[in-house]
């Protein structure tokens, strides 16, 4: 039981603590950190609950439904949903790499348990794909989000559109993970390039996000 926690966890904790030190400015506080990775963690019960009975009632009638609706849309939306209000405008959240370090943590929270539940019903060895692909995509949809956020929670001109698009693209990018998935024979061929895709994006958030805190300490100390 204590290989398969670890097993559960580590892939999650460490792509946590990755994008957590990533911020070149300040780190959150651990404590608020951890509540949202226990708030994704508890996620996974209403997600699987939702989606057994979106599956019983029989809504689910195709693939490309499974795909945009029972897993990504589901999924995605409860995951901004509770950093809208779990920290959102919580006083912690003061730069626009903050969203990413708390999207990250809600996304990771819920791989984690769902990972765990996994490998209880399928086994440890698959554990490393796992790591490589669910768990590494929840995250970087969870640096998407957090990035909009961040920009949406400072740019009160465009802080509806910012919404919209932390909420849109995760969603985007999940439904197109989840069809490479569900409708590839051989998903080999295209899931790896899009994990590649997934990281330079992820990346190339992270960047943006310090650069915009660093511009802005910039104005302010030239002021």
């Amino acid at each position: 039981m204590l290989s398969l926690i670890t097993a559960g966890l580590a892939p999650a904790i460490a792509l946590l603590f990755f994008f957590y030190f990533k911020d070149e400015y300040e780190q959150e506080p651990l404590s608020s950190v951890i509540r949202c990775f226990l708030f994704g963690a508890l996620l996974v019960f209403p997600i699987m609950f939702i989606q057994y009975a979106l599956m019983e009632e029989g809504i689910i009638k195709s693939t490309f439904m499974e795909a945009f609706i029972q897993t990504a849309l589901i999924e995605e939306f409860l995951k901004w949903f509770i950093v809208m209000i779990a920290v959102f405008h919580h006083v912690h959240f003061n730069q626009r790499y903050d969203g990413i370090v708390y999207a990250t943590a809600v996304a990771l929270g819920f791989a984690s348990a769902e990972n765990m539940l996994y490998l209880i019903s399928n086994g440890l060895e698959t554990a490393f794909l796992r790591a490589l692909f669910p768990v590494s995509s929840h995250a970087l949809f969870g640096v998407v989000m957090g990035y909009y956020l961040g920009c949406a929670k400072f740019n009160k001109k465009k802080k509806v559109r910012f919404l919209f698009y932390s909420f849109f693209f995760p969603y985007l990018l999940h439904s197109s993970y989840n069809l490479i998935f569900l409708t590839q024979n051989r998903w080999m061929y295209f899931s790896i390039p899009f994990m590649i895709f997934l990281w330079i994006l992820g990346i190339r958030k992270v960047k943006k996000a310090n650069q915009s805190q660093r511009t802005f300490i910039q104005k302010n100390m030239a002021s």
